[in-house]
């Protein structure tokens, strides 16, 4: 027990017999109150593979708890399957649930006193949830991740979730027969695990241990295996030790730590995602991060691995040649991260990446030697202009074209756009724009993965962009920009576009413009009127009410407090 903790169950005194009384009736024994009592936060549910292996990894770290001398304490957390609801109105609640996920954590961590808490997690929202708890409460504290699906298989291919969406936009373009698309279907997910390209998911594993808040390797194995099981027990062991030396989040999840993890995500290739996620990571603890650090990172990370999304590879092949720490320690020794952060385990990135080598293994090729990458720099780009004067988000890598200027063909939900893309009304040269599906506009921000799926599928990628104040799946790939703001529905200048309106794409000048007149846009402006919330009572309509900009990490306590002190 932490002597804060300690020293307030001593001043209560007999005030604190009902609250043993109850322990009692747990398992606790006279024995056991002297011991760190440690939370074990899981999002076990049936509702989705990500999740569904949580509950077996929540009994192997009660064993670890329970072999180093703490007292675990299990509970659990709500999730939803962004997968299962995407494209739908329950995507709407999808980005709602980290809030709902951090707060609830909280709550038990703090309502009942505890010491210490693991949290596990599968999930791409029970992730950063997790984390901007862990970050708010500052009690010792590990992530531990559920682990990846292993990939699908179908006709020679390797195949993921995002498989059957791109197959979707195949079928409607008259590429695969309905057989192949209903086996697509069958084969993309064969078991348990998270989605299993460099998606989300694995991005934010691969964050959190570039952080220091997981333990190295564990971000890349599948949920299947048994090391999985084995770096769960491993981790709560780490975890008591952290509470006896009280190492805490505010220690760990510096600037630095936020730095690494902005240049992993670069290397690896990951998700749109992690821009919102890490904004709201420091929001939480009280760091300064602005999305203009991601573009200055960007420049300088080149990406070296060559995964799903818009590679080759998935996250159980990345796991084989080394995983994140062989990123790492390339990025360390080209100094592009800081070897002195902090980790959970008390050691820095540096010493725990002694033992790497500096260069990847030869024979393979899912990452690149330094001097060989896949793409010069990061391929999370930052882009600004009239249309996006807070910043706007787009995923730069696996596209042939890094500009295009056409006519805006505009759309007031994710549906309305995915139908025109199946019967075929979005031509070569199109700039389409979905809004009112922002933070506030949705709510809740969904993600396009099914019209961006279906261009893909459509053989458009190269030819079509899209932009959006909502978000996008980590297996997006393609002229695409999402997290416009300000958002429509706070009059943003995307709610001014009017269809034909010519607007430019322009990844080399980090450029997002309506290329219409000041005159015109001041017309427009003064002609604008809010249209009515989709929710006012709710969960989604408490969101709406309370939610940031995404330029901010779409956070729910920002705009009532500020940042953290």
């Amino acid at each position: 027990m932490s002597e804060n903790r300690r020293s307030q169950a001593i001043t209560q005194g007999v005030q604190r017999t009902p609250n043993r009384a109850m322990l009692r009736a747990v398992g606790f024994g006279d024995h056991d109150f002297v011991k760190p009592i440690v939370g074990i936060a899981n999002g076990f549910s049936t509702i989705t593979p990500c999740n569904m292996g949580l509950g077996d990894l929540a009994q192997q770290a009660e064993a670890g708890v329970r072999q180093a001398g703490g007292m675990p304490q299990l509970f659990g957390t709500i999730t939803i399957s962004d997968g299962i609801s995407m494209g739908t109105e329950g995507m709407k609640y999808s980005l709602v649930s980290r809030e709902v996920i951090a707060d609830s954590i909280e709550t038990v961590c703090n309502g009942q006193s505890l010491d210490g808490v693991i949290a596990i997690g599968g999930c791409d929202k029970n992730m950063p949830g997790a984390m901007i708890a862990m970050a708010r409460m500052n009690i010792p504290a590990i992530f531990v991740y559920g682990g990846t699906i292993k990939p699908g298989h179908y006709d020679g291919q390797d195949l993921t979730v995002v498989s059957a969406f791109e197959a979707v936009g195949e079928y409607s373009a008259g590429k695969i027969t309905a057989e192949d698309l209903l086996a697509v279907e069958r084969h993309a997910c064969p078991g348990a695990g998270s989605c299993g390209g460099m998606y989300t998911a694995n991005t934010m594993s691969s964050a959190f241990e570039a952080m220091g808040m997981s333990l190295m390797y564990s971000s890349t194995m599948a949920a299947e295996d048994a090391e999985k099981a084995h770096s769960s027990e491993q981790s709560a062991i780490v975890l008591v030790e952290a509470i006896r030396r009280q190492i805490l989040p505010r220690q760990i999840l510096t600037r630095k730590a936020l730095e690494n993890a902005i240049a992993v995500i670069m290397a690896v290739g990951g998700s749109t995602n992690s821009v919102l996620h890490l904004l709201a990571i420091a929001n939480a603890i009280g760091v300064e991060l602005k999305i203009d650090d991601f573009e200055a990172i960007r420049r300088r990370v080149p990406v070296l691995c060559n995964l799903k999304p818009s590679g080759r590879y998935v996250a159980t092949d990345f796991h084989q040649v080394g995983g994140v720490p062989q990123v790492m320690k390339m990025l360390l020794k080209q100094g592009l991260i800081h070897g002195d952060a902090l980790t959970i385990t008390g050691q820095t990135i540096a010493e725990l990446l002694t033992a790497i080598p500096e260069t990847p293994r030869t024979g393979q090729d899912v990452i690149r030697p330094f001097d060989q990458p896949l793409y010069a720099q990061g391929h999370l780009g930052i882009l600004k202009g009239n249309l996006a004067t807070e910043g706007a988000v787009a995923k730069l890598t696996g596209i042939k074209h890094r500009q295009i200027t056409g006519p805006a063909r505009v759309f007031e939900s994710e549906e309305d756009c995915l139908q025109a893309i199946l019967d075929k009304r979005i031509q070569a040269g199109d700039v389409v724009v979905v809004r009112y599906e922002g933070p506030k506009g949705g709510p809740g921000m969904r993600e396009m993965l099914a019209p961006t799926s279906a261009i893909i599928g459509a053989g458009l990628g190269d030819a079509v962009g899209l932009i959006t104040d909502g978000r996008f799946s980590g297996g997006t790939y393609g002229m695409v920009v999402g997290h416009v703001a300000p958002e429509a529905a706070v009059g943003g200048t995307i709610a001014l576009v009017e269809e034909g309106d010519s607007i430019t794409i322009d990844a080399d000048q980090n450029l997002l413009q309506l290329n219409v007149p000041d005159a015109e846009l001041i017309r427009r402006r003064q002609a604008w009127r809010p249209r009515q919330p989709n929710y006012t009572r709710g969960v989604l309509g408490k969101y709406a009410k309370l939610v940031s900009s995404s330029s901010q990490g779409a956070v729910t306590d920002l705009e009532l407090f500020g940042p953290t002190d």
